[in-house]
C-alpha cells in the first residue's frame, strides 16, 4: 500500500518525521534514482529510496500562488515581478511553472499535475497570466492566443509626457537591431508585424505618465520595445531604457510594467471571461510618490478596460 515518502523515509532512515520532510525539501532524497521534492509523493514500501544527508541543499521552491480563476482547464494566476514563467538554462528551480504543479498536488490532490504554458509575461513584469492544466484544452487556448482573439491590457508607467491621448504604435520587430538587442525595424519589408495601443490615464508634470496598453500583437518584449522606440520608454526598464538619458528622478528596481487583465471567450465552455489583478504595491508607490512629487493630471478611467481602445 502506498504511503507518504516524508514517513517512510523517516521510518526508513531513522528520522523524525520532520527532519524526514525537510531532508525531503531539501533535495536529499532520491526515488528509483531521481530527486524527489514532495514530502506528498506516495511510494510503495518497497521503493528504491536513497538518503544523501551531505549532499548540498537546493534552493526551496515557494508555494505560494496568487489564483485569479480557476476550472479544470485553467488556472488564471498573479505572478509577483521577480519570478521567472519556466527554467531558463540555469535550471531555477522556483519558477511560476514549479508553483503550479504544486498548487495541483497540493490543493487539487492530483499526483501527476500538468502545466501548460501558452503565453508568458517578463520576470521583472508582474500580473496576470494564464496557465493551461488539462491537456485537452492546451491547442484550444493557444489558438486564442495565435489569432489574437484574446485582450491583453496593462498597466505601465513611462518616461515623459504624451502629445495626443491616445494612440496606436505600429512598428515591426526584429530579433537584433544592430546592437544585440531586439528592437524596432524602421523597413516595414524587414521584421515581424507588431502592433501596440496606449491611451494616457495620468501624467505627472513633465516627468511621467501612467498609461494603459492592449497588445493587439504578442511579441517577445513588445511593449517596452514600442514604447522605448517613441520616446516613452517604461521607467526602470534596464534593457530599453534611459541610454544616453538624465537619471529618472524616483528609483525604481524593475520595469514599471504590470499585466493588468485578460479577456477572452472560454474556448472549452463558450464563457465570455474577464479576469483583472489590480497593481501590486511597488506599482501603486510609484504613482503614489509620482503624484505627490510633481502633482497628477488625470485623462482617462483608471480602469484598463476602458482606458484602451482595441
Amino acid at each position: 500500500m502506498p504511503e507518504r515518502l516524508d514517513k517512510l523515509v523517516a521510518e526508513r532512515f531513522q528520522l523524525s518525521r520532520r527532519a524526514a520532510r525537510e531532508a525531503v525539501e531539501r533535495g536529499q532524497v532520491d526515488v528509483g534514482g531521481e530527486r524527489q521534492v514532495d514530502p506528498g509523493f506516495e511510494v510503495e514500501a518497497d521503493a528504491a529510496v536513497t538518503f544523501e544527508p551531505n549532499r548540498p541543499r537546493i534552493g526551496t521552491i515557494d508555494r505560494r500562488l496568487n489564483v485569479l480563476y480557476e476550472d479544470r482547464d485553467i488556472l488564471i494566476v498573479d505572478k509577483p515581478a521577480g519570478l521567472l514563467v519556466q527554467p531558463t538554462p540555469a535550471r531555477e528551480r522556483d519558477t511560476l511553472l514549479e508553483r503550479a504543479g504544486r498548487y495541483q498536488i497540493h490543493k487539487r490532490g492530483v499526483k501527476k499535475p500538468y502545466v501548460g504554458i501558452v503565453h508568458r509575461i517578463d520576470q521583472l513584469t508582474s500580473g496576470v497570466i494564464l496557465l493551461v492544466t488539462n491537456p485537452r484544452a492546451l491547442r484550444p487556448f493557444q489558438d486564442l492566443f495565435r489569432t489574437h482573439t484574446i485582450e491583453r491590457d496593462y498597466l505601465a508607467v513611462v518616461e515623459g509626457v504624451y502629445l495626443t491621448p491616445e494612440g496606436r504604435i505600429d512598428l515591426p520587430l526584429v530579433e537584433d537591431a544592430g546592437d544585440n538587442r531586439r528592437g524596432v525595424s524602421r523597413d516595414p519589408d524587414r521584421g515581424v508585424p507588431a502592433t501596440t495601443h496606449f491611451r494616457v490615464v495620468e501624467s505627472y508634470g513633465t516627468v511621467a505618465s501612467l498609461i494603459g496598453v492592449r497588445l493587439e500583437t504578442g511579441r517577445t518584449h513588445q511593449i517596452r520595445i514600442h514604447l522605448a522606440a517613441v520616446d516613452h520608454a517604461v521607467v526602470g526598464d534596464q534593457v530599453y531604457g534611459r541610454r544616453n538619458r538624465p537619471k529618472f528622478p524616483i528609483k525604481f528596481p524593475r520595469q514599471a510594467l504590470h499585466a493588468a487583465a485578460l479577456g477572452f471567450n472560454h474556448p472549452m465552455s463558450g464563457k465570455p471571461m474577464r479576469v483583472d489583478a489590480p497593481p501590486p504595491a511597488d506599482f501603486t508607490g510609484l504613482v503614489d510618490q509620482l503624484t505627490h512629487d510633481y502633482g497628477a493630471v488625470k485623462t482617462a478611467p483608471t480602469v484598463v478596460g476602458d482606458a484602451i481602445h482595441p
